[in-house]
């Protein structure tokens, strides 16, 4: 059996499976994003992200890495660090629990329980049955904030959710003519991208699909890419037919959430062009926004980017819906004629305002980003 880690050692090996797992954001829903690297005498043996759509699993992956590299007796007494508990349950996969014990493996070092009620500490209970030293806690949250969004939907029933905002030091998004584009520049567009990469789904309002006609894709110099949901919440199914996100439902898939009621042409219209439609309850004219995530939780997604607009963002604060702000600041003034970035809210008091704290700030080009999470203090 290998010897026992110093705890820096565990710090050093549970940050390469968090990286691992970062890997795999965008890709994996509606799995959660999970590393593994096993370790015996201070040499990984196998490494593992979970694969693109959910499956194999990272321990799986890991397994087999270290199989072929090294032999099946070099697992026997080494470390498995894993960032969220193994499977117990046989789904497309055998359970990751049964096949870390019959590797032979004598330590896991894993932050965090899963939520999901099929595993929910019945991976621990089976490896400690089995004589495996398990061991939890280490980098928790930042577990819980690589996986957000599995969390959130498995907790609460809707994805998690990051409000993206582009707007000038006075919070206006387009001129009085209309001209919107570039508010920021060529680089905070990219990592515009790059969080696109990262979501499950990216959410605009019908508004914003009409007077921009945007094609909400990844693009990039990346290797693989595999582009994210492009969900429109459009009560009235007013989405042009002409548009680029129809005209390319096809090859990346495009969702309308629709309320009751809407017209039946126009949903034949679009789902003849390859859209995919969704009736979620209304409020009066509008959608109610909460039964609009929750119709994308139950469709797999983890993890929501919005981009807008103003009445759908402000909605979505109203409703207490938005877990993120992420915020480019671009160094222009539009003035007070010009379109802000967030609809009326209608509050009467400072203390009704929703409150977000400061994670993070940095320079992004000429811009300015800034992310904000929900809660004060």
């Amino acid at each position: 059996m290998a010897g026992p880690a110093t705890p820096a050692e565990d710090a050093r090996w549970m940050r390469a499976a968090l990286a691992l797992a970062a890997r795999a954001l965008g890709r994996v829903a509606p799995n959660p994003a999970v590393g593994a690297v096993l370790v015996r005498d201070g040499r990984a043996l196998g490494r593992g992200t979970t694969a693109d759509g959910g499956r194999p699993h990272a321990e799986a992956v890991a397994l087999a890495q270290a199989r072929d590299r090294y032999g099946v007796a070099a697992l026997r007494g080494a470390t498995a660090y894993v960032t969220l508990e193994p499977c117990a349950h046989h789904g497309g996969t055998p359970p990751c629990a049964a096949a870390l014990i019959e590797a032979g493996i004598a330590r896991l070092v894993c932050p965090l329980e899963d939520p999901d009620p099929r595993v929910s500490g019945r991976g621990f209970a089976a490896l400690a049955a089995a004589g495996v030293a398990v061991e939890t806690g280490l980098m928790a949250e930042e577990v819980r904030q690589i996986n957000a969004g599995f969390l959130s939907r498995t907790e609460r029933g809707r994805p998690h959710l990051t409000l993206k905002l582009a707007a000038t030091l006075d919070g206006r998004i387009a001129t009085r003519a209309g001209e919107s584009r570039w508010i920021t520049g060529a680089r905070a567009r990219v990592r515009v991208h790059m969080m696109r990469a990262e979501a499950d789904a990216v959410l605009i309002g019908a508004g914003t699909a009409r007077s921009d006609d945007p094609m909400l894709d990844v693009r990039g110099p990346w290797p693989r890419v595999m582009q994210p949901l492009r969900v429109v919440a459009d009560g009235g199914l007013s989405l042009p037919a002409d548009g680029r996100l129809a005209a390319t439902a096809r090859q990346i898939p495009v969702l309308a959430l629709h309320r009751n009621g809407a017209p039946a042409e126009r949903r034949a219209t679009l789902e003849a062009l390859g859209v995919r439609t969704q009736a979620v309850r209304g409020r009066g004219r509008l959608l109610d926004l909460e039964d609009a995530l929750r119709a994308l939780a139950a469709a797999g997604v983890n993890r929501v980017l919005c981009e807008g607009g103003g009445r759908l963002a402000s909605g979505l604060l109203a409703a207490g819906l938005v877990d993120e702000i992420a915020l480019f600041t671009a160094g222009k003034v539009i003035g007070g004629d010009g379109t802000p970035a967030m609809a009326a809210l209608g509050l009467d008091g400072l203390a009704a305002a929703p409150g977000f704290r400061l994670l993070s700030v940095e320079p992004v080009g000429g811009d300015l980003f800034s992310l904000w999470r929900c809660g004060e203090g």
